[in-house]
């Protein structure tokens, strides 16, 4: 005998495979595997910053989670907007700062090479905040009744 499942519940939570596709979806995915592997590089070198690309690969991969699985539809309403604008720049930020301290700190090969691929995620996560802040969170201009721009 087979169960009702309620609707919503567990086995609703498919992947949204078009998300994945979507360009959304790809910079969600480039910057988790950018952060895993500047914590990787961070960790063979300087395990005092990898900490950092710990946290920013982990809210990485709950920010494509909850987005991939439609977890931000159910439950309370915060802002996902507006929290995913602030993971984007917090992050752009954070690495602003670990990267040169990290060079800074060690100069062998593995650091070099996290602050290269921080510079590029840098980047990335610039880009996924001026996109996320230009498609969901600025305010669309007002028009007078004639349809023309103030």
């Amino acid at each position: 005998m087979r169960e009702a499942v309620a609707p919503g519940g567990l086995r609703d939570r498919r992947l949204d495979w078009q998300f994945l596709r979507s360009t959304k979806g790809a910079l969600l995915g480039t910057e988790l595997a950018l952060s895993l592997l500047i914590f990787a590089l961070l960790a063979a070198s300087v395990p005092a910053f990898a900490g950092a690309a710990l946290l920013e690969a982990l809210l990485g991969a709950a920010a494509l989670g909850l987005r991939a699985a439609h977890g931000q539809e159910g439950g309370p309403r915060p802002p996902w907007p507006c929290l995913d604008f602030l993971r984007a720049a917090s992050a752009a930020l954070i690495f602003l700062v670990v990267s040169p301290a990290a060079i800074a700190t060690s100069r062998d090969g593995p650091a070099a090479s996290a602050f290269t691929f921080s510079l590029i995620l840098i980047g990335v996560f610039a880009y996924d905040a001026f996109s996320t802040y230009r498609a969901e969170i600025r305010p669309e201009p007002s028009q007078d009744a004639n349809g023309d721009l103030p």
